[in-house]
């Protein structure tokens, strides 16, 4: 674009994880836990464009699944603990993977979909 100075490219990964501007990589992305700020505090990118939709609690069901019942797995062949205790540890572990998941793997989308230009599909006509 004409009037636009040059920035150089943020990595999508890097702004992803760290919840951060998908252009300038500094400004915050989020408002609250998992609502986006209207714009970056940074440089001003517009976020109206970020449309995560389900991607991200998808992926963090199949990641914390697999990591929580890989590790439940071990934990049963290994020690055979009564269910009562699988029920005491694993409960807790799918909170809090799936919750420190969903915020940065949101932001990796909303860095994904900006950096490839991803819009709803459109007939051409």
């Amino acid at each position: 674009m004409a009037g636009e100075p040059y920035r150089a490219p943020v990595s999508p990964v890097a702004a992803g994880l760290g919840c951060r501007c998908p252009r300038c990589g500094r400004g915050k992305l989020f408002k609250g836990f998992l609502d986006l700020a209207p714009k970056c505090d940074a440089c001003g990118l517009d976020y109206a464009f970020a449309d995560a939709g389900d991607g991200p609690a998808v992926f963090v069901v199949l990641i914390a699944g697999a990591i929580v019942v890989s590790l439940a797995l071990w934990v049963e062949i290994a020690y055979e603990p009564p269910l009562w205790v699988h029920a005491l540890l694993w409960l807790p572990v799918i909170l809090i993977v799936s919750l420190g998941m969903l915020r940065p793997l949101k932001a990796l989308m909303v860095a994904l979909q900006y950096r490839n230009k991803a819009a709803e599909g459109r007939l051409d006509r």
